[in-house]
């Protein structure tokens, strides 16, 4: 089955194959939240992003092999209201960005700075640290060695546009600065995007509408 990373909350996961990594995609929550369960295929190690809602559903995805970590991609609520009954019973360790552990109710293990790598078995993960949406949003980049690179970008960046600035200029124009600098810049558009909500894209979709987001300002 080809991957078009369209899914729905109380439907299937959608899984992308690649040669390192398995991406398992569902859709959770009222707010129809995307979570993201990684596996490294060489260790069978799992990482989930963002345990956002519906508990049941997620750990049914996880199955019995579990997971080492999951990382909470910024601290608004909707992205961990299944948080602490994830890790309850995986054990899992947790990640955050350090400017946004505080608002996140469950303890965040390692807090997440620019430039860190998160490990998944053999995988990296690099994080990209993007104010805006929040203090403390992270991105996390798979740059695979055997094809073109994958970003998972929370609520900072959608098919589109950026994230959800509540009308601050300011916060918006660090949004766009961050994700043009720290993303556009410096991958490639085959770059996969795996957003917090909603449908997939590609860098290359949304480049040539930098210059009318700068215009409209959000």
């Amino acid at each position: 089955m080809t991957y078009s990373g369209e899914v729905t909350v109380g439907g299937p996961a959608d899984v992308h194959e690649l040669k390192d990594l398995m991406i398992t995609k569902i859709a959770v929550g009222p707010m129809n939240n995307n979570a993201y369960l990684l596996r490294c295929r060489a260790t069978d190690e799992q990482l989930l992003i963002d345990a956002a809602a519906e508990a049941h559903a997620l750990l049914g995805t996880i199955g019995d092999d579990g997971i080492a970590s999951v990382v909470t991609t910024h601290q608004h609520g909707d992205h961990w209201q299944a948080l602490a009954e994830v890790v309850a019973a995986t054990g899992a360790r947790t990640y955050a960005g350090r400017e946004d552990a505080e608002g996140i109710p469950v303890p965040t293990d390692v807090p997440v700075d620019d430039g860190d790598v998160i490990r998944v078995g053999n995988v990296e993960l690099t994080a990209r640290h993007l104010v805006g949406h929040t203090p403390g949003s992270i991105a996390l980049v798979y740059d695979d060695p055997h094809g073109h690179p994958h970003v998972f970008t929370g609520d900072c960046l959608f098919p589109g546009g950026v994230g959800n600035t509540r009308k601050d200029p300011e916060a918006f124009a660090r949004l766009l600065h961050d994700v043009e600098t720290k993303i556009f810049a410096v991958l490639p558009d085959e770059t996969w995007v795996y957003p917090g909500h909603g449908n997939d894209t590609t860098l290359g979709a949304e480049r040539p509408h930098l210059p009318e987001w700068h215009a409209r300002g959000w």
